[in-house]
């Protein structure tokens, strides 16, 4: 009796919770979608390196790698007023082209996303110890505490919130991107004036080859690639903003020529600030060394430090909230284990995936610190994460032309940016990625190759192991006016 009574008062079930609409505007769009570059790490990871692949033509190097993404930037444009949700290439890909395919993007995004945010673990222990005057002091076990202290602040900023999160990569973005800027320009005015230490700028520097014709196109590209990756995460929020399909494809060109400007505008000042022998000796931390050379002061190195912290706490943030919000997407279709499409009812954040992330960069952070030699890890994890980034351009460009596939050849200016430009901008990326691969080492390529690897085992776990629905969708295509699009394109 009191188990019938039970059931007759049991009311309908509560709806489903979803994320916050409307509540991140295209300026923090355009924010996160710097964070998720973290600009101050990327110059200073790749200062040096940069420097001797490209023979001091950088510069030049970046403008070029500039351009096709902006052409890649026009297609998550023009895909995301198709499909605005979380999942984003995953969706696109999967729809477009193939559901199969489209898995195997969304899981080269996490792992971008992971790999590329263990990019800063290494420097955000000196640089925290360095803006107290610590110098490296604290060794490897105080990198450690640092970093999965600044981790697991972020984590709970992410629960939280899409709102905190956003207000929080704004302020950190004015900090961070004022003091490399200002460093950059004294950077070069103390060349242009000539001041001791400084080397003068050539007009090899603006040519392919560099000084001496020594550059490498193809190495510097790689390095370029990495620095680049990540402009689209504010895509990645597009459920959470304001005219959600329209202002994150908008928010990823600002990104994509805002950083054109601002890193060819750095490596060209910056690496004329001091030797090349100088630049190499701290090729480590080279933005500490020539703030502190350029301001005669400890102060000095101590600022450019803060912003590389910064830079360092943004990334973290944002590949937490942008990792998380892929694997939402993913685990909406059942591709991933469906616990991690829940939404916190009070949070309105996949607190699940925001927390799987967080532990997993944790892990990795550590391992990454303890396991390997500095200089190795280092070189794994930037090369991988700029071809990870790199492969899920290429297949995000090819979509943009399938899915437009019938509105090509309507006009010429279609032809051009739907079909021309984002073959070309796939083609040389992939030629780029190729190219790397067949000239890096053994462990490089085995690296790439279980990544792929397990992605496929993953996609067969997905189709017959959680019997994802995904795998099943018909493809799309951009339909007329008044024709339900993808009725006439299934195939």
């Amino acid at each position: 009796m009191a188990e019938h009574a039970a059931t007759t008062v049991t009311g309908p079930r509560a709806a489903p919770a979803k994320l916050e609409p409307n509540v991140v505007s295209i300026t923090q769009d355009t924010v996160i979608g710097l964070a998720s570059v973290a600009p101050t790490v990327s110059v200073t990871l790749t200062l040096a390196g940069l420097a001797v692949a490209a023979a001091y033509a950088g510069g030049v190097t970046l403008v070029i790698l500039g351009i096709p993404m902006l052409i890649i930037a026009n297609a998550y444009r023009r895909l995301n007023m198709w499909q605005a949700n979380c999942g984003a290439s995953f969706e696109w890909v999967g729809r477009a082209i193939n559901p199969w395919l489209g898995f195997m993007t969304g899981w080269l995004m996490i792992t971008a996303y992971i790999t590329g945010g263990v990019s800063g673990g290494e420097v955000i222990g000196p640089s925290v110890l360095a803006v107290f005057g610590s110098g490296a002091a604290g060794g490897v076990w105080a990198d450690i505490a640092i970093g999965t202290a600044v981790i697991a602040v972020m984590l709970v900023i992410a629960i939280i919130g899409i709102r905190i999160t956003a207000r929080t990569q704004v302020g950190i973005a004015v900090v961070e991107y004022t003091i490399l800027v200002g460093i950059a320009v004294a950077a070069l005015v103390a060349t242009l004036t000539h001041t001791s230490g400084t080397i003068p700028i050539s007009r090899d520097w603006f040519t392919l080859g560099g000084v001496g014709g020594h550059g490498s196109f193809v190495g510097a590209a790689v390095a370029a690639v990495f620095m680049y990756s990540g402009w689209e995460g504010g895509v990645y929020v597009n459920e959470e903003s304001k005219r959600r399909h329209i202002n994150p494809g908008r928010a990823a060109l600002i990104v994509v020529g805002f950083l054109i400007i601002l890193y060819t505008f750095a490596q060209i000042a910056l690496q004329a600030a001091v030797s090349p022998k100088q630049l190499q000796a701290h090729a480590d931390a080279p933005l500490v060394y020539i703030a502190t050379t350029l301001g005669h002061s400890v102060w000095w190195g101590r600022l450019a430090a803060l912003a590389l912290a910064l830079s360092v706490v943004a990334l973290q943030g944002t590949t937490i909230v942008l990792g998380a919000r892929i694997i939402y997407g993913m685990a909406s279709h059942r591709t991933l284990p469906s616990f991690l499409a829940n939404i916190s009812h009070r949070y309105s954040t996949p607190v699940a995936a925001s927390v799987l992330v967080g532990v997993l960069a944790i892990a990795i952070t550590i391992i990454y610190l303890l396991a390997t030699s500095v200089q190795n890890a280092f070189n794994l994890v930037v090369n991988l994460s700029g071809q990870l980034f790199a492969g899920f351009y290429i297949l995000t460009g090819l979509a943009l032309v399938v899915y437009y596939r019938r509105l090509i050849l309507s006009s010429f200016w279609n032809f051009v940016i739907l079909g021309v430009l984002p073959l070309g901008a796939s083609a040389f990326l992939a030629w780029i990625l190729v190219e790397y691969l067949k000239t890096t080492d053994t462990d490089q390529q085995l690296a790439m190759g279980g990544t792929l690897l397990l992605g496929v085992v993953l996609a067969f776990v997905a189709r017959y192991g959680l019997k994802s629905p995904f795998f099943k969708i018909r493809r799309e295509a951009w339909a007329p006016e008044g024709e339900v699009p993808g009725r006439h394109a299934a195939s």
